[in-house]
Parts: structure tokens; sequence; C-alpha cells
């Protein structure tokens, strides 16, 4: 039986996600779920994107991932099915897998089409959960919607480089459980356009120089650790996701403080690199 995991804006405090898996193990009761993250910031399709993309590759081919954010169903809203890298993902097509599909090319997308059939204002726990039941007993992708070619694209998910090759403009796609603020400027798009250049990042009235591989490759570690700057050191880094991400060195938003609020940077927010 396959995995199925959550990643949903529904909290810890309702009762939303108890009642999602309990609707899943009516329909499968050996069934594995895994919770991936129910903290995102209420219907904040890029935050969500960002969590998915860099989680769901460390499942086993065949996973079902459930994402449950602004997935009610209107107009303008359809629910959609898609397999793509060998895993399955249920959500609303409203651009939530735009940073996934910038890479990757789906293998089948279908728009789910079993409404008439289930009643709900809530359709992760019902829609969401039947299509995820269904693909878990082997059923495949057209029996539960009809195909279709497009999806919705977000919208400042890719950084903007300047024609001259001299500049990208990104801006800020998360902020971690630490503070950390993570661009959408990628090691890739990075290397592209800077091809080895000296570089500054700019972001408000703070300026870097350097991007290091980890957060300990920022300190002199040579220096007594009495004299040297440790704690509440300002750098950037290429993150684990391979995106440009600013930090305060063993940073703590409850203490020290995190890059988020020292740099007063905020989702969406813009984040320049110039090269020279």
């Amino acid at each position: 039986m396959p995995i199925i995991t959550l990643t949903t804006d529904f909290g810890e405090k309702d009762h939303f996600v108890g009642a999602v898996k309990g609707a899943i193990y009516n329909e499968l009761d050996t069934v594995r779920i895994v919770d991936i993250s129910h903290g995102v910031s209420p219907f904040n399709i890029i935050e969500a994107a960002y969590i998915i993309q860099n989680a769901y590759n460390s499942f086993p081919k065949g996973s079902i991932h459930i994402i449950g954010i602004d997935s009610e169903l209107t107009p303008e809203n359809q629910h959609i099915a898609i397999k793509l890298d060998g895993h399955y993902f249920i959500c609303a097509n409203n651009g939530i897998m735009s940073l996934i599909m910038s890479e990757l090319v789906p293998e089948k997308v279908v728009e789910i089409n079993i409404h008439d059939r289930i009643e709900s204002n809530f359709p992760v726990l019902d829609v969401f959960v039947q299509t995820a039941a269904h693909i878990a007993r082997g059923g495949t992708l057209e029996v539960i919607g009809k195909p279709i070619d497009d999806i919705k694209q977000l919208t400042g998910i890719k950084p903007v480089v300047h024609q001259d090759g001299k500049q990208i403009i990104g801006s800020v796609i998360y902020i971690d459980n630490y503070g950390n603020v993570v661009t959408n400027i990628s090691r890739k798009v990075f290397g592209e356009v800077g091809k080895g250049r000296p570089f500054e990042i700019f972001a408000r009235n703070y300026k870097f120089k350097n991007v290091y591989e980890r957060y300990s490759d920022a300190i002199n570690f040579s220096v007594d650790r009495s004299k040297r700057e440790e704690d509440g050191k300002k750098l950037a880094i290429f993150n684990s996701a391979g995106y440009i991400e600013l930090a305060i060195y063993k940073s703590n938003p409850l203490t020290v403080g995190g890059a988020s609020s020292l740099f007063g940077l905020r989702f969406r927010d813009t984040v320049t690199v110039k090269f020279y």
C-alpha cells in the first residue's frame, strides 16, 4: 500500500487534520499517512509550493500527496490530479504545482470530475480523499478525471534576469522556522547568469558579497571562540533546496531574532543580485 502525505494550512488546533486522516483510514485501513506540514500560512500557495517541492522526492515512487491549500471548488479553482516524477499529486488548480513543474514535465494531468457523486463543502476530506484512495487501489487517473493540457501558473515564482545580464531581480518566497529568508534565485540561475563574476546581493539596507555552502562556512574557526563573530552573523547561503537564502547564524526569532525581522524582509519582498 503506498504512502499518502498531507500538506495543508489547517494548523493543529482544529479538527480538520484528524477528520481527513479518519476519512483516509475509513477507505484504506492499512495505509500509511505522513504529515509533511499543516503550518502553511493560510492560503499561501507559494509557501506550500516550496514545501512540497522540497519534501515529495524524499518519499518512495508511487506516493500520493494531498495538498489542501485554497482548495474550495469554484469555477476558477478546479481540482486536479497529476502524475509527475513517479508521484501523484492531488490539489486545486491554483498554481501550487508551479515550482515542481518548472523543472519537470508531468506524465499525466486530469481535472477531477467526481464531484457529482460526492456532496461536500470540505473537498480535502471527501473529493481529495476519494481520489487518493482510488489511486492507492491501483486505479487510473482517467477514471476520476478528464485529461487536460495546461494548469495555472503562479507569477513571482521565477526571478527576472535583466536584459544586459548584469542583474537578477528575485523575491522572497519562504520564511522558515528560524526566520531565515528563502529567495526564488536558484543556484542554477545564479551560475548561468553570473558566470563566475564578482557580485553583490542587495536586500533592503544589507548587502552580501559571498554565498556560502553551509552556515558554518561563514565562521572563522581558527579564531578563538571568545573573539570571533558567530551568533548573529549575517550570511547568504545556497540552502539544501538549491536557493539563495539570507540567514543569521544560529538564529532564534525568540531571542537574537531571525533574518526576516532583522533585515525587514517579508514574503514577496525584492532581493537583487548585481554582477560586475
